[in-house]
């Protein structure tokens, strides 16, 4: 997460965009906090959560549970999922309480020490109450699911191309800082540098909720490296990220429907990789998608993976029109070039990256492109735009 600015014991905003449970004053402690106190937790719907897991656990006990396979782990992981809730509700609490303590401390023996411990205490608890909120944002359907990301490179050459490769380098970075798994399974070099497509798998708890925010045109500004002149040069790239979707969930494609091209992949892959024709591509007629997959040695293992993405950009595609939301689709899908970029990453002539659907921006650019997107993606969740 992106870290917040120093807690100020004087009552100064630690947080400016957000309020805190309370503040603190050396000199005299705020006595405002404690009557807050006894509402926290409401929208967690602690008792709620609590009665959930003695059903669940009433139903892992029954005879035959283990027998309910992939039915059995989603009841496992709904329980670990509201039990982590619990946990972390009770947590704050507990911290609130002994705040509390600590403030009647210093109150009836003007104890220095005590303060201090407060005013140290308080932001972190601010700060897991923020998280804890956040945590909220990622309630979707989908958004437990693992994902699938893609990069394209837009108009422009090697520029574009290269810039579609820092992009590929800054998400398996971030998914790298967040302990998620990545595999590639598609990948088209440049021409000259860069990539013209890439795509990969994201194996983690929330992938999908967290890199759904990526989705749409990044728009990149600097002096070229490949402009002999050094002029200023404007690059674009698209990203979408999909869920990879539950096994129990079916999704029929009519082989009437899709064409299946095969192709030797490209990059490094030891003897066998680049030798025979094992790559897969399918085309879904209907609506256009093309997918692919070149990871596996084997052609049937790669047609598998293919189908699997296919089927769920298919079913992607079919709940955004359901839920009304095809014009912001088409938005998404809409040409890689100006005027169309949700984020902008300018290293020449100031330095700063910026999302133009939250206005959060940030100076240091060097660490966003080496996977800092926390702040970015949190701002987005929080805004609810989506």
């Amino acid at each position: 997460m992106t870290p917040h600015p120093p807690f100020k014991a004087d009552g100064a905003s630690y947080n400016q965009s957000r309020s805190r449970p309370c503040s603190v004053n050396p000199k005299k402690p705020s006595k405002n906090c404690r009557k807050s106190w006894p509402n926290f937790g409401g929208i967690f719907d602690v008792p709620g959560k609590k009665e959930r897991i003695l059903e669940l656990e009433a139903e892992i006990a029954r005879p035959g549970f283990w027998d309910m396979g992939d039915q059995a782990q989603d009841l496992l992981r709904e329980r670990t999922g509201l039990q982590k809730i619990v946990e972390n509700c009770e947590e704050v609490r507990q911290q609130l309480d002994d705040a509390e303590v600590l403030i009647e401390l210093g109150e009836e023996s003007a104890d220095q020490d005590s303060l201090d411990e407060l005013n140290e205490q308080l932001p972190l608890t601010a700060r897991q109450v923020e998280q804890m909120e956040f945590a909220r944002m990622l309630s979707g359907p989908h958004d437990a699911s693992c994902a699938t990301l893609s990069i394209n490179a837009g108009a422009g050459g090697t520029e574009a191309q290269d810039w579609a490769e820092m992009l590929l380098r800054m998400y398996l970075r971030y998914c790298e800082r967040k302990g998620f798994k990545t595999e590639m399974t598609e990948y088209q070099a440049g021409d000259d540098a860069g990539l013209k497509s890439a795509t990969f798998s994201v194996t983690g708890d929330f992938a999908y909720g967290y890199l759904r925010a990526e989705n749409g045109i990044h728009r990149l500004v600097r002096i070229s490296p490949y402009d002999s002149s050094a002029r200023r040069h404007t690059s674009f790239s698209s990203v979408f990220v999909f869920p990879e979707l539950d096994d129990s969930i079916e999704i029929e494609v009519d082989d009437k429907d899709i064409k299946v091209d095969t192709f030797r992949a490209s990059g490094a892959g030891g003897q066998h990789i680049n030798k025979t024709d094992s790559a897969i591509r399918i085309t879904h007629i209907p609506t256009g998608v093309v997918v692919a997959c070149q990871n596996e040695r084997s052609q049937h293992k790669n047609r598998a993976t293919a189908m699997k993405q296919l089927k769920s950009r298919l079913y992607d595609l079919e709940m955004r029109k359901k839920e009304e939301e095809a014009a912001a689709f088409s938005e998404d899908k809409k040409e890689i070039g100006w005027g169309s970029q949700i984020r902008s990453y300018v290293l020449h002539p100031y330095r700063m990256v910026k999302d133009h659907r939250t206005n959060h921006e940030v100076g240091n650019t060097d660490a966003v492109l080496d996977g800092d997107l926390d702040g970015f993606i949190e701002a987005y969740l929080l805004s609810g735009k989506d």
